[in-house]
């Protein structure tokens, strides 16, 4: 395809409720008050359900159980109520599609956004930010599959080697998945710092801005499609990428996160 608005133009942009809205603006509020950010996800009882059998699962280890939206927040951390809260949505707006397993596809974003939140607590960045980020990247390629069915059944194909689906995309779609989630969440008003991230994801150091949050990402989906696990998955990063943070990454010292630990936010 030529271009975005292209291909945007065949696309049934999917719906997000307005409380998903609401709480995108509030990304761009780093002053959004506790009480703020209650009354919106107070006006979805299904969604304050979702986020109290997160804050009640093993994977948050909270020293009690919670039994209030209040507590939930109050426990788990506002920037991490929001973000699940808009990762549930997301998993929501996306209709089944065939030739993609739902179920590995969202183990796959979930271990990205996993990944994306460590790395970024290495590199003192906003874990939350980097979380969200990871977690939507693959969303382009759901929209591919609307588009044109048989392409994402082509870039499904076996072997899905790091980075390899990006390449199928580009030469396949014309553009990453990547890119078409970045001009997704342009739409929908998310931060301009998550929507250049996504823009870079496939290849954050070809172009001319430089985006610390795209490499983060970057690396966090490579370490997504590596078929092992182990802190032994670093050695196997490109070294241009990581060096582009100009700083001593101490990752060795850092315990290596298990994908068994990361947030599943489909989980029923």
């Amino acid at each position: 395809m030529s271009s975005l608005d292209s291909f945007f133009e065949s696309v049934k942009l999917p719906s997000i409720p307005e409380v998903a809205h609401a709480l995108i603006k509030t990304l761009n509020n780093p002053e959004v008050s506790f009480i703020e950010l209650r009354n919106i996800i107070a006006q979805d009882p299904a969604l304050c359900a979702k986020l109290l059998r997160l804050a009640n699962s093993a994977q948050f280890g909270l020293p009690r159980g919670v039994g209030t939206l209040d507590d939930a927040m109050a426990m788990v951390g506002l920037s991490k109520i929001r973000t699940l809260s808009l990762g549930t949505y997301m998993d929501g707006a996306f209709p089944a599609l065939p030739g993609l397993n739902r179920n590995d596809y969202w183990k796959n974003s979930m271990a990205c956004a996993g990944y994306a939140q460590w790395l970024a607590d290495c590199l003192h960045m906003d874990t939350q930010q980097a979380w969200l980020t990871g977690m939507m990247l693959r969303l382009g390629e759901l929209l591919i599959g609307q588009v044109e069915p048989k392409t994402l059944l082509e870039i499904e194909k076996l072997p899905h080697l790091p980075g390899s689906r990006w390449e199928r995309e580009k030469r396949l779609v014309g553009f990453t998945e990547g890119q078409i989630t970045a001009e997704l969440a342009r739409r929908w008003n998310f931060p301009m710092q998550i929507v250049q991230a996504l823009q870079r994801s496939a290849a954050p150091l070809t172009e001319q801005a430089f985006s610390r949050l795209g490499a983060v990402v970057h690396l966090a989906a490579l370490l997504a499609d590596t078929p092992y696990t182990g802190p032994d998955m670093l050695d196997s990063l490109p070294l241009d990428v990581v060096d582009s943070f100009q700083t001593d990454v101490q990752w060795r010292t850092a315990k290596f996160p298990l994908v068994d630990s990361f947030i599943d936010i489909t989980a029923p």
